[in-house]
């Protein structure tokens, strides 16, 4: 002590000071044994760290034991191109929840699964894989030149792992890389459909033969070609649908383009070709249009009949049967422009694939149309139903018949 004396060590009763009162470091010691308490339970044992929670750090290990770490495919959005002969099956879009009636998208999407493509649950929510379709065909409709955009883990030897799960009758023939964003739907601006019909369905009522027997004559096709030409531009099709309103934006569509080619035999039957192309279509449109087009050329209907279905009046307009229209052909020239030449994407032409192509319609959808037609005869019994129309119906007459009221929701299907 300052006097020479020894200090004693404070008792019980001692009084404390406070370190502003005393020697400012006096709480040394209480801030190392803090510390040192901190470290004990963070898991530090003589200056290295140890974890208490090692389970994750001995998984990680398990795993790399034989090597290394097993790694799934990276997902990637792709489109693909689809072809399928759509006889027996209810159109392209898949019913989720509903076994009763078979899509084509049941087929891919199971597919898609027993290949190791997609999770089981993002077949049952599609939404999960970004899946779009270009067109969402009818039932009965066949196509060559579909397109579904979606996200898949690009496996190895994917394409022949898809069709190994897929029955003969529909083929992925085509896969490309796309843009993350990319919807099929949404870039697609224009889709080429052709219908297949045997020509005596344009053979007049009055003086033609209605049989297998009848010739497409080349006067009958220049009055065929000359009505389709009429469809040409941009029309109100709400005539040609089912619950669309004269006024609704969406029943103007663009028709870029619509003829009929020269005839063919199959099977000693005489058939044609009716090609068209348009920015989009509504349901049931182009089997409507080819069906006001034979019930002219038949002397069933007017030409004048042409002219009022666009008008805001209600027409008769019978529809073909769903046999013969096939999706030929979908067009993204817009996404070819602006990606398809910028070295990372490929465009989307199919020029590759267009043999196998040829080769799927000569195998499945020519062969299926011919036969139906020659054994079912939709055809034939679809003409006989022709005289029961009336194609001078007013809008009031078809309001006094109990026509269903189109809703405001209904909107564009993008199909036919």
């Amino acid at each position: 002590g300052p006097w020479g004396l020894p200090r004693a060590s404070p008792g019980p009763d001692s009084p404390r000071l406070s370190p502003m009162a005393g020697n400012a470091k006096s709480p040394a010691p209480v801030v190392a044994r803090q510390e040192q308490d901190k470290k004990a339970r963070c898991g530090w044992q003589g200056g290295a760290r140890v974890w208490e929670e090692t389970e994750p750090q001995t998984k990680k290990l398990k795993s790399c034991e034989d090597g290394e770490p097993h790694r799934k495919p990276p997902k990637r959005k792709i489109v693909l191109l689809l072809a399928y002969s759509g006889k027996g099956y209810h159109g392209m879009q898949r019913n989720v929840g509903s076994s009763q009636f078979k899509t084509i998208e049941d087929e891919l999407v199971s597919a898609l699964v027993r290949a190791g493509c997609i999770p089981e649950s993002h077949g049952e929510d599609m939404k999960k894989m970004s899946f779009q379709r270009c067109a969402r065909t009818d039932k009965g409709v066949s196509a060559a030149g579909q397109v579904v955009s979606l996200k898949v883990r690009l496996i190895d030897d994917i394409l022949a792992k898809i069709n190994s799960h897929l029955p003969s009758h529909i083929r992925i023939l085509g896969l490309k890389r796309v843009t993350g964003g990319f919807n099929s739907k949404k870039k697609c601006d224009g889709r080429t459909y052709f219908y297949m019909l045997p020509t005596f369905a344009f053979a007049h009522r009055d003086h033609d033969v209605q049989d297998e027997t009848y010739r497409l004559s080349a006067e009958t096709l220049r009055q065929v070609n000359q009505l389709l030409a009429r469809y040409k531009g941009t029309h109100n099709f709400h005539n040609f649908t089912s619950q669309k309103w004269p006024w609704e934006p969406s029943a103007q569509r663009y028709i870029l383009d619509m003829f009929c080619e020269a005839p063919f035999e199959r099977d000693s039957m005489e058939f044609a070709v009716i090609k068209v192309k348009g920015q989009s279509f509504m349901t049931h449109q182009i089997r409507k249009m080819v069906g006001l087009v034979v019930a002219i050329v038949k002397g069933y209907a007017p030409e004048d009949v042409l002219e009022r279905s666009w008008g805001e009046a209600k027409v008769d307009v019978p529809k073909a049967p769903g046999l013969g229209l096939v999706l030929e052909r979908v067009h993204f020239e817009r996404y070819n422009r602006r990606y398809g030449n910028d070295g990372l994407h490929e465009p989307l032409d199919w020029v590759q694939e267009e043999a196998e192509v040829t080769a799927f319609k000569e195998q499945h959808i020519y062969p299926t149309i011919v036969n139906t037609e020659r054994h079912e005869r939709s055809m034939a019994q679809w003409l006989s139903t022709l005289p029961m129309h009336d194609f001078s119906a007013t809008a009031q007459a078809a309001a006094s018949s109990g026509a269903k009221v189109p809703s405001p929701q209904e909107g564009d299907g993008h199909s036919d």
